[in-house]
C-alpha cells in the first residue's frame, strides 16, 4: 500500500503484480473504489447464497412443446361494451327503462360517475345480433367482418376483474398487480423465450386513438415497461411520425462506421464498469444500444408498406394508408408477425363511452372490425395463425343501467368489472367455442367464471410457458406475471 500524491489524500491499494513481481500500476484502485467494489459482490454473494440466483427464471422456458411462436394482443383501451357486441340480451327489451332490480346488483360497488344517480334504468342494445358460422356464435351487427371468421373465434364471454377503474384495470390485466412497477406481460415473454430475431425487440407496442371518443384515458409508458427485470426486455413504442422509433435515427454528420466505432468504444468501458460494480443493467444498456444500432437497419425496411400490394390496404380498410390508425398498426403487426417478433401489443384508445354510446361505439367499430379481421385472415392465408395466438380485449366492460339520461336511441354506459367478453384467435386455441354465461342483464357470471390472471395463464400456456414456473427473485421473493392465482383455461385450447 502507498500514498498517492493527489490532493485528496487517498490511499491505494495493490491488485496485483507485473511481470517481474512489481506493482502493476494498471490495475491500481483507490481503496474507497475498491472497498466500494467488495460491498457490491461481497453483499450479492451473500444475498445469493440467502435467498438463491436472483434475477433467472426458476426453470428454462419453454417448459413444454408451445403451439404458438409468438402472441398478437389487440388491447382495446376503454372497455368495450360487451351487450353490444358479443353478450345479446334480447329480453332486455320488456325492461326497458326500469331500475336495475337490487338482486341483479348485490350492493355492488359503483364508480363516483354514476353511484349517486338517483336511478339505474336498464338499457338494452340497440343493435341486432345474428348467428355467424358452423359454430353459431352471435355477433352484433356493428362488427360483419369479424363474424365472417366466427369459427376461428373463441369467445369468453364469462371475464372478470376486481378493478372498476381504468388504471388499475388496465395495469392488472397486463402485470398481474393493480399498482404499477411491476413487469408487463411482453416484458416477462420477452425475459423467458427471447425474440426470433436478433435485429428486432422481442416486445414492440403500438398505439392508435379511435373516433369513438377522442378524449379517451391517456395510457402510460409503465403499461409496456419491465419492470424489475433488465430494462432491456421492456416494449419498444413505435410512433406514426418520420422516426417510428424515437432517437434511433444518428444525428447529421455522424455516419454508420463512426457510430460503430463509437459503441465498440463504449461497450469496453461498460464492460469495465460492470466486472467492478456488477450491476446487471450495465449489461442491458449495452444490449440495448447493440440492438438500436441494427434497428437503424431493420426499422426502416420493416416500415415501408410502399412494396404491399394494393389488395392488403383494400383489405384492411379506408384509414389503412394513414401512419398511426389501428388499421396500419395492424398491418404492420403483421409484418413484425412474420420477422418473429415474439410479442405484438396494439392499444386503440376510444372505447370509454359513458355518454352517447351508440354513436361512440359505431365509430369505434369502423376504426377496429375490418382491420382485426383482416389481420386474422392474412395470417391464415399465410399459414401463421395456427402459430401466432391473437387476443382481442379490454380492462373491463360496461353497464346494462344507462350513465345519464336514456332515451329510445341514446345512453350511456359505466365501467363494469363483474362480466365482459374477450375473444382468442390461433396459436393453440380451439375455435367456434363461446365460453361462459353471464345472468339475463350481463351484469353477473352464472358458468365458468375467467379471471385475468385465468386468462394471463392460457396465453403464456399456449407459448409453452408454465406460468407458475416463470419467475424472477426479486427483494426476496419470487414474482410471476399471475401473481400466486391463475389457472389454465382447458375448455379454451384446441
Amino acid at each position: 500500500m502507498k500514498r498517492d500524491n493527489g490532493t485528496n489524500g487517498i490511499e491505494n491499494e495493490t491488485y496485483g503484480k507485473d511481470a517481474k513481481g512489481g506493482e502493476d500500476p494498471g490495475i491500481l484502485r483507490s481503496r474507497r473504489v475498491f472497498c466500494g467494489g467488495m460491498g457490491v459482490s461481497l453483499g450479492a454473494a451473500a444475498l445469493a447464497s440467502l435467498l438463491g440466483n436472483d434475477g433467472f427464471a426458476a426453470q428454462s422456458a419453454p417448459h413444454f412443446a408451445p403451439k404458438a411462436k409468438r402472441i398478437i394482443y389487440l388491447f382495446q383501451s376503454g372497455g368495450p361494451s360487451q351487450l353490444d357486441l358479443f353478450d345479446p340480451k334480447p329480453g332486455l327489451e320488456k325492461y326497458r327503462g326500469q331500475n336495475l332490480p337490487d338482486s341483479i346488483r348485490r350492493g355492488q360497488r359503483l364508480t363516483g360517475m354514476t353511484a349517486f344517480q338517483s336511478s339505474f334504468p336498464t338499457a338494452p342494445s340497440v343493435f341486432k345480433f345474428a348467428q355467424h358460422g358452423r359454430s353459431g356464435a352471435e355477433l352484433s351487427e356493428l362488427l360483419p367482418h369479424t363474424a365472417r371468421l366466427a369459427d376461428d373465434l373463441c369467445i369468453i364471454r364469462s371475464m372478470h376483474t376486481e378493478q372498476i377503474n381504468h388504471d388499475p384495470a388496465i395495469t392488472s390485466a397486463l402485470t398481474g398487480f393493480q399498482l404499477a412497477g411491476r413487469p408487463s406481460m411482453g416484458a416477462w415473454i420477452a425475459y423467458g423465450l427471447g425474440s426470433e430475431n436478433r435485429d428486432l425487440p422481442a416486445f414492440i407496442v403500438m398505439v392508435s386513438l379511435g373516433t369513438g371518443n377522442t378524449g379517451d384515458q391517456p395510457l402510460y409508458d409503465r403499461l409496456w415497461g419491465s419492470g424489475f427485470l433488465p430494462s432491456q426486455h421492456q416494449g419498444v413504442k413505435f410512433h406514426s411520425g418520420a422516426d417510428p422509433v424515437l432517437y434511433l435515427s444518428d444525428p447529421p454528420g455522424v455516419a454508420r462506421e463512426q457510430r460503430r466505432r463509437f459503441l465498440d468504444d463504449l461497450a469496453k468501458l461498460n464492460e469495465d464498469n460492470a466486472r467492478r460494480f456488477n450491476d446487471p443493467e450495465i449489461n442491458a444498456r449495452t444490449a440495448q444500444y447493440e440492438m438500436a444500432f441494427r434497428m437503424q437497419a431493420s426499422v426502416p425496411e420493416l416500415t415501408d408498406l410502399s412494396k404491399e400490394p394494393e389488395k392488403t390496404f383494400e383489405r384492411y380498410g379506408p384509414d389503412a394508408r394513414k401512419p398511426g390508425t389501428y388499421a396500419a398498426n395492424c398491418i404492420l403487426a403483421r409484418r413484425l408477425a412474420e420477422r418473429g417478433v415474439r410479442f405484438i401489443q396494439l392499444f386503440h384508445r376510444g372505447w370509454d363511452q359513458h355518454g352517447n354510446c351508440p354513436r361512440q361505439i359505431r365509430n369505434q367499430c369502423r376504426d377496429t372490425d375490418q382491420p382485426t379481421a383482416a389481420l386474422l385472415a392474412d395470417l391464415k392465408e399465410r399459414g401463421m395463425l395456427e402459430d401466432t395466438l391473437v387476443v382481442w380485449g379490454g380492462e373491463f366492460g360496461r353497464t346494462v343501467y344507462s350513465q345519464g339520461r336514456l332515451t329510445e336511441d341514446n345512453y350511456g354506459r359505466d365501467h363494469h368489472p363483474r362480466c365482459f367478453t374477450v375473444w382468442l384467435a390461433g396459436g393453440g386455441i380451439k375455435g367456434g367455442a363461446t365460453i361462459g354465461e353471464t345472468d339475463d342483464f350481463s351484469y353477473n357470471i352464472v358458468r365458468d367464471p375467467v379471471s385475468v390472471f385465468d386468462l394471463n395463464a392460457t396465453m403464456l400456456h399456449c407459448l409453452g410457458i408454465d406460468h407458475t414456473k416463470l419467475t424472477y427473485r426479486h427483494q426476496g421473493r419470487d414474482f410471476r406475471l399471475t401473481d400466486v392465482q391463475g389457472e389454465v383455461l382447458k375448455r379454451a385450447l384446441a
